[in-house]
């Protein structure tokens, strides 16, 4: 115990260091959060939500949160990664947001972008209702700590029947460190919709290659009445970097969202999706697709929660390891009692591309209703060895067969994604990794 606990005063004293500004009702979000991040501690693999991610590096390294001024990128930097020419865009430099990076103008009357410590003092009534409460922290540490710390983030608030044309960007960059020295980015995103309302978000989060430092970030979408959220989050990190996130969305009556998960960088990677369905007629779809290989660490855990009945959910992760890479697939859904006429499809599907490479995975369902429909799949296997004889013997290579027959394997997830810019740009990436891991294999 008093070794944890001596593990633990770092994160403790620099909790201790935050600043205490803002109104009476964030200081004691922040305080409840902090006591409750230093009585959980970090998670340990005897916790069966961590039991196949050990996340000890991350307790280990004294990570160094940083302040407002430590939000130093330049246009220049920003231009290298994903989507940078989206038309709106909101720039979360270390946590804090840079009004000169970005884009905000032309929108809809009423509606919101910008900084989340801003809205605390002008749009306080929105914030106030919602900042916090989906997050629960209870039993969740890495949320508590990002509770405890977040000073700043990124706000998008869009008007009851408002249809936005433009997707909006919400670009998390996190820096290297002006000593040096590992630092860690609290990143807290709160999107609200109101009823009616449609929107686009693409949620990203890039740093400089080579380096580590550790992205904690904690988004929480409120979708309205009849209102439709087409989400997306892009994880492009160093794969040096550790990177645990969840997002919680709260969906109202005939509400619609869908989010589309991408992880093409991290040491460690951890994104918790927790969904409630807490309307009649509200639709949940949830989808991901992740690369890795060396010996990174992907983790994908989702909830869908039936409250209300009617609800249809759609679920499909994919997966596509190498070297000796490591992923976990939890997915839950859960159906409560008055939720019938549930429809919730789920599916998870990896390919592992070498012996080394393992996936454990483990979907669940909790069914307290009796009229249901609600079915899970799940398949793990290398490359279809007859697939590639067929196409070598119609002339390809089997380099090239392989390269087709992955394509095929990831163009499922991708070609979901309605943002064509965006999708264009995700293939390119996720294709050029590809590329450079089977140039690899082939050479050893």
């Amino acid at each position: 115990m008093t070794q944890v606990v001596e593990k633990l005063q770092p994160w403790i004293a620099a909790i201790e260091r935050r600043p205490h500004a803002g109104p009476r009702w964030l200081q004691d979000l922040r305080d409840r959060a902090a006591s409750r991040f230093a009585a959980l501690g970090f998670p340990t693999v005897r916790d069966e939500e961590w039991r196949f991610t050990n996340v000890a590096p991350i307790a280990a390294t004294e990570f160094k949160p940083t302040g407002a001024d430590a939000a130093l990128a330049t246009e220049a930097e920003l231009s290298g990664y994903l989507y940078s020419e989206a038309a709106v865009r909101v720039v979360i430099v270390n946590g804090h947001f840079v009004p000169a990076l970005s884009r905000t103008a032309g929108l809809p009357v009423g509606v919101r972008v910008g900084s989340l410590a801003a809205a605390v003092s002008d749009h306080t009534e929105i914030v106030q209702r919602y900042l916090g409460q989906l997050a629960e922290f209870g039993n969740r540490a890495f949320t508590a700590l990002n509770t405890a710390l977040a000073a700043d983030g990124a706000y998008v608030y869009i008007p009851d029947g408002v249809v936005l044309d433009q997707p909006i960007h919400l670009l998390f960059v996190t820096t290297a460190s002006r000593d040096s020295g590992p630092i860690m980015s609290a990143a807290r995103a709160l999107i609200v919709a109101g009823e009616r309302s449609q929107a686009r978000i693409v949620e990203t989060y890039v740093g400089p290659l080579g380096t580590s430092y550790f992205t904690n970030a904690v988004t929480e979408v409120v979708a309205g009445d009849g209102s439709v959220v087409d989400h997306y989050k892009v994880q492009q990190e160093s794969v040096e970097a550790f990177h645990v996130a969840s997002m919680h969305v709260h969906l109202a009556r005939g509400s619609n969202f869908s989010s589309h998960s991408f992880s093409l960088g991290g040491k460690i990677v951890r994104n918790d999706v927790s969904a409630l369905l807490d309307g009649e007629g509200a639709e949940c779809t949830l989808n991901g697709l992740y690369l890795a290989d060396g010996e990174r660490v992907v983790d994908n855990h989702t909830t869908i929660d039936h409250a209300k009945a009617h609800c249809p959910s759609h679920e499909i992760y994919k997966g596509i390891l190498g070297g000796r890479a490591r992923a976990v697939f939890n997915g839950k859904i859960i159906v409560r009692q008055d939720a019938q006429k549930t429809d919730a499809k789920q599916t998870n599907r990896a390919l592992l591309l070498s012996d080394n490479a393992t996936i454990n995975t483990k979907p669940q369902l909790e069914i307290f209703a009796d009229d249901v429909k609600c079915t899970h799949g799940a398949a793990i296997g290398q490359l279809d060895e007859d697939a590639i004889f067929y196409l070598r013997a119609r002339g390809l290579t089997r380099f090239e067969a392989r390269d087709m027959l992955i394509h095929a394997f990831a163009g499922d997830i991708l070609d979901r994604v309605k943002i064509e810019a965006l999708r264009v740009a995700l293939e390119a990436e996720l294709y050029a990794q590809l590329a450079k891991d089977l140039a690899e294999m082939e050479a050893a």
